[in-house]
């Protein structure tokens, strides 16, 4: 049975500015998207990984960057995993965006929209899918990663979890995590994780503007839940690797928790 490794790429600028960066060349990692990107690429380091695969994208091809140099392996560009075509989306802020009839669409009937003079979501997923089980049969027993994008991601998970497109945008994505999928030859999968991204993080808190009314001590104990978890020997648990062994059974080190971050806007 193959493991596949799907892994966002790191922040950039433009999703700091909630702007749709879709194929527009030239969006780089900014300092925290490199960051990112080699704690993933150390997370996976003592991992037996034969391939990287990435999108063509600047942002995930430097991400991807990060990973196969730890590996000492090529990164292997593949068209079929590349962002979302947004078409005339392409650019926007999504303040603005969520102002057009068609932005209810994709929140909620995604399985009948296409981006105007763009794709439809149920092309970026069946592109996606031909494209994973290609890679699969190329791997039927070894460790393989692939960098994409949030979108292409949750598509790809939404399928392999046997869950409807229109409910995809459901699933969390975060920068620079992994989610990892098994596929064996026979048909069988199983979806061993999802948007891991090391720590567990708590969620959001207050929105700018509102004055936090938390008491001195409820402050201090959501400071203390916030913490890495530890282990027994009051080691950071995170620090190992998120794999189990490659044949699936018993993992060779503790996993990572997962993340509850919350959705990025930008994919």
């Amino acid at each position: 049975m193959g493991t596949i490794i799907l892994v966002r790429h790191g922040e950039n600028d433009w999703s700091k500015k909630n702007k749709l960066a879709g194929r527009i060349p030239g969006v780089h990692l900014n300092e925290a998207g490199h960051q990112q990107a080699h704690a993933v690429a150390q997370r996976l380091a003592a991992l037996p990984i034969k391939a990287v695969y990435s999108s063509p994208v600047t942002r995930c091809a430097e991400t991807a960057a990060y990973i196969a140099d730890t590996h000492r392996l090529t990164t292997i560009f593949v068209d079929e995993m590349a962002e979302v075509e947004y078409g005339e989306w392409e650019g926007k802020k999504i303040k603005k965006l969520a102002k057009n009839p068609l932005w209810r669409a994709v929140q909620f009937f995604p399985s009948r929209m296409r981006f105007p003079q763009g794709e439809a979501l149920r092309e970026v997923q069946f592109r996606g899918i031909q494209a994973i089980e290609a890679i699969s049969a190329r791997h039927e027993k070894e460790i393989v990663v692939v960098v994409s994008h949030a979108d292409m991601i949750r598509l790809l998970l939404a399928h392999y979890l046997g869950v409807h497109i229109d409910l995809f945008q459901r699933l969390a994505i975060s920068p620079a995590s992994a989610s990892i999928l098994q596929l064996s030859p026979d048909g069988m999968v199983r979806v061993l994780r999802v948007n891991d991204d090391g720590p567990l993080h708590m969620p959001s808190g207050p929105e700018k503007g509102k004055k936090d009314k938390k008491t001195a001590k409820q402050r201090k104990q959501s400071d203390q839940e916030s913490m890495p978890l530890r282990g027994k020997d009051d080691k950071v648990s995170h620090q190992a690797t998120i794999l189990p062994a490659a044949d699936g059974n018993k993992p060779a080190r503790a996993p990572h928790p997962v993340s509850s971050a919350a959705l990025d806007e930008e994919e």
